[in-house]
């Protein structure tokens, strides 16, 4: 870590914890029985939402899909409360770790998310000792704002280029080994950690 002066942070997962069981439950009881099948799995959710995570579909189009999905007339502001309990909390630990290394390393936070989720989390899960979401990292790379996903190759060369960083002086932490993988091509450093897991013993 000597020579590192760049962090890369993801999302879901490794900041905020996920609960995939309660949107699940919160889409079947709107008639969506599908959803496991047809939106979610454990790192790449398929159809409308990878669309959506994408963007190139709109929020009102992904909500248009969900409606087809369940056969019923429903609210935006339902589906988008069922979306939305996928992501649980970020703990407040690891918002204090970020604000710790904001003092020694550019920080940088990397997501495969959609226009939803991210609203949300903006609204919900980044206020602490009056910090807002703009406070703990210097810059934010987002897919659905970058047409570009994670593990492709591309989003990493983007976000080198776009900050202006080596590869070499970079360290990537993700829950996904695909994600890592792409990143160690490019000469970035990584630490694949276990979902929900706590990373933080990795700066002490």
């Amino acid at each position: 870590m000597d020579r590192i002066k760049n962090l890369i942070f993801d999302f879901g997962g490794v900041l905020i914890n996920l609960d995939r069981t309660a949107c699940r439950m919160a889409f079947e009881q709107l008639g969506i029985d599908s959803i496991h099948e047809s939106v979610l799995d454990d790192y790449r959710q398929k159809e409308l939402f990878m669309q959506l995570e994408s963007g190139n579909i709109s929020a009102a189009a992904f909500r248009a899909g969900m409606r087809r999905l369940s056969e019923r007339n429903l609210t935006d502001a339902q589906i988008d409360k069922a979306w939305n309990a996928m992501l649980a909390d970020i703990p407040s630990y690891k918002l204090e770790c970020l604000l710790h290394l904001k003092h020694r390393y550019h920080i940088l936070l990397l997501s495969n998310t959609n226009c939803i989720h991210w609203q949300w989390a903006v609204q919900h899960s980044f206020h602490y000792k009056g910090y807002e979401v703009d406070d703990f990292f210097d810059r934010i790379y987002l897919s659905y704002e970058l047409h570009m996903q994670k593990p492709d190759v591309e989003i990493f060369k983007y976000v080198l280029r776009d900050a202006v960083i080596l590869p070499e002086e970079t360290f990537f932490l993700d829950d996904s080994a695909s994600n890592c993988s792409a990143a160690e091509s490019l000469g970035i450093q990584t630490y694949c950690c276990p979902a929900s897991s706590d990373w933080t013993f990795l700066f002490e």
